[in-house]
């Protein structure tokens, strides 16, 4: 397999042999379907828990569970696996992923120094074919009217914060199910010790996140596969046992009936049915940490069948054991096996937990690249499976909020009325995405992707329904922290934007530049400068601030830009752009460097000299593309291929070969040799004068920069500003450390802009 430099998941998935699939799809069961595989603790309960336990008709447990197989049938089955899967984002998934495609393909993204060039990554994966009219129209109507740009970000973050809102509900909901088991056998035990041996629980259970999905997933795989072989056995025991008609509730007549004789109170129990699905985003969210073959083969020979099984026991028990409904799942279980499968319950709720806590992971990543989220930092966990990530941060805020609803609720019936609502809020963002996507990136008929919006659509919006009349029972906690977590992201992502709208406003004109001769007014002392930007173009205000304070810099200027990019990831070849910024005789550079948002930062890697020898590269290979336009290779880009650009000659991205590190003055020679270029006394003067300023030192030069509202802004801008902002930016990991800066080597340059 290769690196995690080496390129993105997807490309070494396809190197995988089927033992590697199969592994992977092992692994997956203790990663993606912890969750989905516990649903059965607590689903017959939670449906059952208001007007409808009183009643006694089997026609009402068939009903359920004819609503529950048909649910658990079309929805993760035919619509995740079939369908959604197929849109992934070059082998990662999620609500950001599909928002990702849409970008690229409609032009709706929110990132701004976006340019022409970056259509040109191997990544990016447009697709040749021509709009047709229904796509065309759609583009044109966000091309029209700006603010429904707005409005797809905030429905995409509503879909991201709910599954924020799934990291903090399972974990509770599914280890307190498991744990009140025991008072089954326990009678007198009171409901706190319950508590807090839950809390105990979920305690190491984040506490063992930092040791990455790979170890997690190889110690959990072994459980949930074991939790599924026992509830599927269990299942086949009491159909057997108690009632073998029971496979008649897989016709959907059922499904009807049970509307029809229960009315409103059967709707309303439709919030619990729905938690038989619980767990189903997460096989997309989850996808850059396996491949989408290992997740469905996992689902598909082993979930999907153990799990209908266990519903189906449950039902046939539940039809010759009325009194039992609110205990019905270990009620269910034999004397004989009670306590061997009471601890793997409590196990398997333990890695059902793990699931959302790894998509928690990859969203709030994506949402850092994408400018939508404070920076955190982000530890990859695996040298080899690219993805699978850690955030300290973020670990923790969860557990906090997990212990606080485990904690304040005690109640799994509220939880789940509360859990109910963000997971099907959840999967209609994402049926609602994957219709766009069926238009403008799969160019399919309108009548296809609205046939697929309504059809799946309007199941989603019948347990929305039912769950909204749950909001007072604990359906308000994941609309609180959905709307805590929008409005973070929301507001980070506006004051980026206005910051960036601000360096672009108050950049140096190259004329003015220019104007100020080969020395730019300034002593010229010997080094290299690193001058961090926001702007792809132009001379960041940063640097005018800097030389007019201190009229003095150093011998070779370098202008970084470090910017995401709409897709996953880069490769290494094409991570960087490098040409001039005015005449030879003022050696000053643009650097661009590119980053998807699932790409890991230059911070584990040599980034100083690489830069540097793509500068040498650079200029040794200008003077033969200036005499030969009509030769282009293939590491590099005409003036033609990148508009917008102020250099003077080509810019191009550097191949990834460690051998052609230029890291000494001896080293000249055989860069020389490498590239096979004619020999320039100028060339080599440039280059020498460039490796020279590099053994005298690199200073990084960085703004800091404070945002304000300005005095005729609302009070509602200037709070959001001002104070969140403000908090947000003062508290997140600073640009330096992002950029593994050298404190030694820092300079940072202090600057107030108002939006």
């Amino acid at each position: 397999m290769e690196t995690l430099e080496q390129g993105s998941f997807q490309q070494n998935s396809r190197r995988f042999s089927t033992k590697a699939i199969l592994t992977l799809a092992y692994q997956s069961l203790g990663v993606v379907y912890g969750d989905l595989s516990t649903s059965p603790l607590y689903v017959y309960k939670t449906t059952f828990s208001g007007k409808l336990s009183l009643r006694e008709n089997d026609e009402e447990v068939y009903g359920v569970l004819s609503f529950i197989f048909w649910t658990f049938t079309l929805i993760p089955l035919f619509k995740y696996i079939f369908i959604v899967m197929s849109a992934d984002d070059n082998g990662e998934g999620g609500t950001f992923a599909l928002y990702s495609l849409l970008c690229r393909h409609a032009r709706l993204s929110i990132l701004p120094n976006q340019q022409a060039v970056d259509e040109k990554l191997s990544t990016y994966q447009k697709g040749a074919s021509e709009d047709t009219r229904h796509s065309a129209k759609l583009k044109l109507f966000f091309e029209k009217y700006p603010k429904s740009r707005n409005g797809l970000l905030i429905f995409v973050l509503l879909g991201t914060c709910m599954a924020i809102g799934d990291g903090i509900l399972t974990p509770a909901i599914s280890v307190l199910s498991a744990v009140s088991g025991v008072k089954i056998k326990i009678t007198e035990l009171h409901e706190s010790y319950v508590v807090i041996i839950s809390c105990v629980i979920l305690v190491g259970l984040f506490s063992l996140q930092h040791h990455g999905t790979r170890r997690v997933a190889f110690m959990f795989a072994p459980i949930v596969t074991a939790w599924l072989l026992c509830i599927s056995g269990i299942g086949i025991y009491n159909i057997v046992r108690w009632n073998p008609g029971v496979f008649r509730a897989i016709s959907p007549s059922y499904m009807f009936r049970f509307l029809r004789s229960t009315g409103v109170e059967g709707w309303v129990s439709l919030g619990g049915v729905v938690l038989s699905i619980t767990g189903a985003e997460t096989m997309f969210a989850d996808l850059g940490h396996f491949s989408p073959l290992s997740i469905k083969i996992a689902f598909t020979f082993l979930v999907y069948p153990c799990l209908i099984l266990a519903y189906m026991g449950e039902a046939a028990f539940l039809s010759r054991h009325h009194e039992d409904i609110q205990r019905s799942f270990y009620k269910a279980i034999p004397e004989a096996v009670f306590w061997p499968v009471f601890i793997v319950a409590t196990f398997a709720a333990v890695v059902g937990s793990q699931a959302v806590i790894s998509a928690t992971f990859s969203m709030i990543s994506q949402c850092c690249a994408l400018n939508c989220f404070p920076r955190v930092k982000i530890v990859h966990t695996s040298s080899t499976i690219y993805g699978q990530i850690y955030i300290p941060e973020v670990n923790w805020i969860l557990m906090c909020l997990c212990l606080a609803v485990t904690i304040g609720l005690r109640d799994t019936n509220m939880m789940g009325h509360a859990y109910g609502l963000a997971v099907t809020i959840v999967l209609f963002v994402t049926t609602c995405l994957t219709s766009m996507v069926m238009i403008i990136v799969w160019k399919q008929r309108v009548t296809t992707a609205v046939a697929f919006l309504l059809f799946f659509g309007s199941i989603e919006v019948l347990y929305i329904s039912a769950s909204l009349i749950k909001v007072p029972e604990g359906g308000w906690i994941p609309l609180v922290l959905s709307m805590i977590f929008m409005g973070i992201m929301y507001i980070w992502n506006y004051g980026t934007l206005k910051k960036h709208q601000f360096d672009v406003e108050n950049r140096v004109s190259m004329k003015r530049l220019v104007a100020l001769g080969p020395s730019l007014g300034m002593v010229r002392v010997p080094g290299i400068g690193l001058v961090y930007t926001n702007l792809v173009t132009g001379v960041p205000a940063i640097f005018g601030h800097f030389v007019t304070n201190l009229p003095a810099f150093h011998q070779v200027l370098v202008f970084v830009c470090v910017k995401s990019v709409q897709v996953p990831y880069v490769n290494e070849g094409e991570r960087f752009l490098i040409g001039r910024v005015g005449p030879k005789e003022y050696s000053m550079f643009r650097c661009i460097v590119r980053y998807g948002y699932k790409d890991l930062q230059q911070e584990n890697y040599d980034f100083e000299n690489r830069l540097v020898s793509g500068i040498v590269h650079f200029v040794e290979m200008e003077e033969e593309c200036m005499l030969a336009r009509t030769m282009k290779p293939s590491s590099e880009f005409s003036m033609s291929d990148i508009e917008g650009l102020d250099v003077l000659g080509p810019t191009f991205t550097f191949p990834h070969q460690e051998e052609n590190m230029v890291r000494s003055l001896s080293d000249i020679q055989e860069v020389k040799s490498q590239v096979g270029l004619v020999e320039s006394s100028q060339l080599k003067d440039e280059s020498l004068r460039i490796l020279k300023a590099r053994e005298s030192g690199v200073a990084y030069v960085l703004g800091h920069s404070y945002a304000k509202a300005k005095k005729s802004s609302s009070f509602i801008k200037k709070f959001a500003i001002n104070f969140i902002y403000a908090f947000l930016s003062k508290n997140c990991r600073g640009p330096d450390v992002v950029l593994n800066v050298p404190h030694t080597s820092l300079l940072e340059v202090g600057m107030v802009y108002y939006v």
